[in-house]
């Protein structure tokens, strides 16, 4: 398995109280000289954490694959098709949340999510659609022709250590599984953390975790570079 690492909260930080301090770019550069697989951004509609410049920055100056998550809407389909990340992760989104709650409906939506695609597809962005581990959904990607899923994590890790783990768990394994015997490449994430990742072992295939909260909690107290280290020695 690759490691993703979203970089968003490190903007939360440096947002609290303006400024520039800390450094998204810096703290990139730190993920690029890792060798992490992966760079993600979340750029919100409401830019409450990442910049329209942190993104064009990082993809101007670094090397690494950039990854920019984003709801499904015009505007961040013109930014991407201007800014080009290697990927885009589409993701549902709402102004009252935290973070994402739950996984993009896309079985709802089909028609709008094909033609929001395909100009990415045709644009050389890999599109991946963050979904909840549901064959409807999974379905409904194989439809709209975006090559990857990246399975949502989040109710896996909320039961992790709990009666209804093994459900959770076998959900996400199961979906993987269907996915991949279509065709469809599998990444995954969404509150995994340096206990809970360990059973990302058990499903076979995956291609990339994304993780950022716990990361970057982490290097709180012992620094970005030995936070992406311990995380990247538990997925190898």
């Amino acid at each position: 398995m690759l490691l993703g690492v979203n970089i968003d909260h490190v903007a939360t930080l440096r947002n609290a109280r303006g400024g520039v301090e800390p450094s998204v770019f810096d703290a990139a550069k730190i993920c690029e000289r890792l060798n992490v697989s992966g760079i993600t951004t979340h750029l919100r509609e409401d830019r409450r954490h990442i910049k329209d410049e942190d993104v064009r920055l990082i993809k101007e100056k670094l090397s690494t694959r950039l990854n920019l998550e984003m709801a499904m809407t015009d505007e961040m389909q013109k930014i991407a098709l201007e800014i080009k990340p290697a990927a885009c992760c589409i993701v549902p989104e709402k102004r009252q949340e935290i973070t994402t709650e739950g996984g993009l409906d896309v079985a709802s939506q089909i028609k709008r999510a094909k033609e929001f695609v395909k100009p990415l597809n045709d644009a050389g962005i890999v599109v991946s659609m963050f979904i909840d581990p549901d064959i409807k959904q999974i379905d409904a990607v194989l439809a709209i022709n975006a090559p990857f899923i990246e399975l949502h994590t989040g109710s896996y890790s909320n039961a992790f250590g709990k009666e209804n783990e093994e459900v959770e768990f076998q959900k996400l394994k199961d979906a993987a599984l269907y996915a991949q015997k279509n065709g469809l490449k599998v990444n995954a994430g969404h509150g995994l953390d340096y206990v809970n990742v360990k059973r990302m072992h058990e499903i076979d295939g995956l291609v990339e975790l994304n993780i950022g909260h716990s990361i970057i909690s982490r290097a709180i107290f012992v620094g970005l570079e030995k936070a992406i280290e311990e995380m990247k020695e538990l997925i190898k």
